[in-house]
């Protein structure tokens, strides 16, 4: 399985929200907390040209954000990108 990981900060309901579906599917997860760490919130802006959170990867993949995250497990796709 391909390692995933999300930029968060601990008060971000999309982020909580992402989360819980990683949680839900049993999809460990690398989680980079940027709200004290500004040098995770320069990588986050050098990796993904966003400042937004979160911003979610699996593998070298750039999935983006929780509604693209939901948006790939409504398609049956999040399982296939995983492997």
């Amino acid at each position: 399985m391909k390692p995933v990981t999300i930029y968060t900060t601990p008060y971000c309901p999309f982020c909580a929200r992402a989360k819980k579906l990683l949680t839900q599917k049993k999809i460990a997860y690398k989680e980079i907390d940027v709200s004290t760490d500004d040098a995770a919130r320069d990588q986050l802006a050098q990796r993904t040209g966003q400042q937004t959170v979160p911003q979610i990867y699996i593998g070298d993949t750039h999935v983006g954000g929780s509604d693209d995250l939901y948006a790939l497990e409504q398609k049956g796709e999040l399982d296939a990108l995983l492997q």
